[in-house]
């Protein structure tokens, strides 16, 4: 589930790239890598097999390798290559990138620039930290992103440049009573999605306010895509980095994807939510960390793996409208507070009831009906999932309905015309406002109407003349 017109593939990013650019991307050994990574398994096949055969492949060929039901795969794969530049058909021919091939092949075999996969700390750090600490930074730096999203203060306040992305990928926008920041729909939208899906789309925002700033983008490309390749528990050197990769690690610290002691240190931790970039994996699943408060210093084994906690839902939903969140999480707590009218917490439970005003206060926040009932199935309890339907059907169609009847008026600025004083002028205004489209509502025995706002300026020029002539 992508958030709307919000691009969260990379996928998707790179395809915009012209040519040029990607043949500076090319030159990095990381960053070929990294893309091929990232292509579906029969485009990395499909790369593997070409990677040493210097002489073009005549597409019939490669049209042999699968079978009439996986035409449409490779057809679809030939594609993506294509679009990232791997690969360009001439004629009947498929051929690779020479410079693709020939800095992946040194990313294979260990040569070219090794610096292009970060230059290793060759003195033992005094300050060193492990997995378990990197976890749990990751962790406290991410959430309080994501609790600021929704509203609690449980967290410190992220930085400037952090509130600014927000803002920027309209993740959240300012309120119009109070001025302070607010949840938007993109900003539930974003909620939903996995960990590593909200970092890259994190990051594709961050790439768009590159180019604003004139920061070089295939350096900053380049450096995601090394972070990609790091080793975690890993500290690395800050000497290989340009000025730019310098100024993005500051920023990066704010993501939680990179840890440094200090803003003067000459090394740095990837952290996971680097290192899962281009593995695939889920960046952060399944580590529950330990810890009472996030803000206390973590033990050196804080974090441990339990997957089926994780993905293990924790909401009931009754048909009168009570639900139960099996969950200590303030996170998620927070969630259920958009849309949920709590009444009792206890260690590791909340109840409350969804309520028409509860509703309507997410829906003021641009929430969907249909993002409400999306997230309580996909945190549904085991016990609910035992019923089809998941969720009650009644409060299913009345959240639904909540949402219909908010939705049956929607304010539109406009001018009201009225006290004509001759009925032939009033029908003359409301038929040249009508032939040019910008009459919204007109009453002729009331001899007043509505015009829209982008009509305004013509209607008013028409009665005025009409008046002179009279």
């Amino acid at each position: 589930m992508s958030v709307d017109n919000f691009k969260t593939n990379i996928y998707e990013y790179l395809e915009t790239l012209p040519t040029f650019t990607f043949m500076r991307l090319f030159e990095k050994p990381a960053t070929c890598l990294a893309i091929f990574r990232l292509l579906p398994s029969l485009g990395r096949q499909i790369v593997m097999s070409l990677l040493y055969v210097e002489m073009p492949m005549p597409i019939n060929d490669l049209n042999a390798w699968v079978n009439k039901d996986g035409q449409k795969k490779l057809v679809e794969s030939l594609q993506k290559l294509s679009r990232l530049r791997i690969l360009e058909q001439k004629e009947q021919l498929l051929v690779m990138n020479d410079t693709f091939r020939r800095e992946f092949q040194n990313a294979l075999t260990g040569g070219g620039m090794q610096q292009s996969f970060g230059l290793p700390c060759s003195a033992p750090d005094k300050h060193a930290v492990d997995i378990g600490y990197l976890d749990h930074y990751a962790t406290t730096q991410w959430e309080a992103i994501l609790h600021y999203m929704v509203g609690t203060s449980l967290t410190k306040k992220p930085s400037r440049g952090v509130l600014n992305l927000l803002e920027r990928s309209k993740l959240m926008q300012s309120s119009s009573e109070s001025g302070q920041l607010q949840i938007t729909n993109k900003g539930f939208q974003f909620l939903l999605q996995d960990v590593n899906t909200q970092v890259w789309a994190f990051l594709l925002q961050y790439l768009d306010m590159a180019e604003v700033l004139q920061m070089d983008l295939v350096e900053v490309l380049n450096f995601l895509f090394q972070l990609g390749s790091l080793e975690l528990g890993e500290n690395y050197s800050v000497e290989t980095l340009t000025q730019t990769q310098l100024q993005m690690l500051e920023d990066l610290r704010d993501y939680g994807i990179v840890y440094q002691r200090k803003k003067v240190s000459k090394r740095y931790y990837p952290t996971r939510l680097a290192t899962t970039l281009t593995s695939g994996n889920a960046a952060l699943a399944g580590v529950v960390l330990k810890h009472g408060n996030a803000a206390e210093e973590p033990r050196k084994e804080v974090a441990v793996t339990d997957v089926g906690q994780v993905d293990q839902g924790f909401v009931i939903l009754e048909t009168n409208y009570k639900l139960y969140a099996y969950t200590d999480s303030p996170l998620q707590i927070a969630v259920l507070n958009l849309f949920v009218q709590l009444q009792s917490r206890f260690r590791n439970m909340v109840t409350g009831v969804i309520t028409r005003d509860s509703i309507r206060n997410a829906l003021i926040k641009g929430i969907t009906a249909e993002q409400i009932i999306y997230y309580m199935q996909s945190h549904a309890h085991s016990q609910m999932r035992k019923k089809i339907p998941i969720l009650p059907l009644t409060v299913v169609d009345q959240i639904r309905l909540w949402e219909m009847e908010r939705n049956r008026l929607k304010p539109t600025a406009s001018y009201l015309y009225h006290e004509f004083n001759v009925q032939a002028d009033f029908d003359a205004a409301e038929k040249y406002a009508k032939d040019l489209g910008v009459c919204l509502w007109s009453s002729s025995t009331k001899r007043t109407m509505v015009i829209s706002e982008a009509g305004h300026d013509n209607v008013k020029g028409f009665v005025k003349r009409r008046l002179l002539r009279n």
